[in-house]
């Protein structure tokens, strides 16, 4: 199924081979990839594959190493998947808005339609039947985030299982936030389903946006597309390194998460006894979208004293809406005074 939803030029390309993919062994002395020969640490050519890295992080997500991908951020991943599958000028993929703007703006670099199914408003659940009435042989992705950004709220998994039985196309389900949620991740769905890519990151829960690593988990024969098209030394060796010494101390991000699970339920509880607040929607990541009275005063309100959120109002289902990203107890509770004295200036004007 993969082979027939490929680009034809790229079942045809000859992907660049690299001084470090054509050999993979030790040796004492290297005069192949015009390296300098002084060592600084970083003088050569880091791991193409970032083999001992794709090792540790297959044994916490139990995937096969030959099922990672790594990538500069998952937005290389996204930036792949259009190469790899979508025919400019002819290809569409389909969006669930409101959601993750990189999927728009990367069909637009690739000269890809998009086409919308909008989630149910309030509940912010995919309608199936609307998605799949826009799926035809020209549909080449379905991008699904889960937990969906920015309305924090995870897709359920009957709903995903639908949709990957039925789509004709892949379908990419992004988790960058799937560490701060209770439901189980997609990639208990990769045996089953071969038209499944599923995204995460170790920029949230890892707190590891800095170094930009993204990864992919996907068949052994998509995970073969990405690294034929991918540049030859994507993931650089201070990067690869930062990882793995993340990955052996596993129990501090643990930990970290559930701080940050008990400041959510903190920060809903303080913005929930708030008068101008009237709603704060469920959510399954670090983050919660709240809907307010006059969003944009209070947004300028906060950036006066310093805060700064993200104003969402505009966006399509999230009308009214501030997007509040959890924060440290000490930051949480200078976002609460704040909004308590927006409150309160606000009242006395009126008054």
């Amino acid at each position: 199924m993969t082979d027939q939803l490929v680009r034809d030029n790229i079942k045809r390309l000859k992907p660049y081979s690299s001084a470090r993919s054509e050999y993979k062994g030790q040796a004492a002395v290297f005069l192949d990839a015009n390296e300098s020969p002084f060592d600084t640490g970083y003088n050569r050519y880091p791991d193409p594959l970032q083999q001992e890295l794709k090792e540790a992080i297959s044994a916490v997500k139990g995937v096969p190493p030959a099922q990672i991908f790594l990538g500069n951020g998952s937005d290389e991943a996204i930036d792949l998947l259009f190469r790899i599958f979508c025919e400019p000028g002819q290809d569409y993929v389909i969006t669930l808005p409101p959601t993750y703007g990189m999927y728009q703006v990367s069909a637009d670099i690739a000269g890809v339609g998009v086409r919308e199914a909008p989630l149910r408003p309030g509940i912010f659940q995919p309608d199936p039947a609307a998605v799949l009435a826009q799926a035809s042989p020209q549909s080449k992705l379905l991008f699904i985030c889960s937990p969906n950004n920015p309305t924090g709220n995870s897709i359920r998994m009957e709903i995903m299982r639908e949709l990957l039985g039925a789509f004709p196309g892949i379908v990419v389900v992004d988790e960058a936030y799937i560490d701060f949620s209770s439901q189980e991740s997609a990639l208990s769905l990769l045996g089953a389903f071969p038209n499944l890519v599923v995204l995460q990151t170790f920029s949230k829960a890892w707190g590891l946006a800095g170094i930009r690593l993204g990864m992919a988990f996907a068949s052994e024969a998509i995970i073969a597309y990405f690294n034929k098209v991918k540049p030859p030394y994507n993931i650089n060796q201070l990067t690869q390194e930062e990882a793995l010494k993340a990955l052996k101390g596993r129990e501090a991000q643990e930990a970290t998460v559930q701080q940050l699970l008990g400041q959510r339920a903190l920060l809903q509880q303080y913005l929930g006894g708030l008068p101008f607040v009237q709603r704060i929607y469920p959510s399954d990541a670090n983050f919660l979208l709240v809907k307010v009275d006059s969003p944009r005063a209070v947004y300028d309100y906060l950036a006066k004293g310093g805060i700064i959120v993200r104003d969402r109002s505009k966006v399509v289902l999230c009308e009214g809406c501030l997007r509040v990203t959890v924060g440290t107890p000490a930051e949480n509770e200078r976002l609460f005074r704040s909004l308590v004295s927006f409150e309160e200036e606000n009242t006395n004007l009126a008054s």
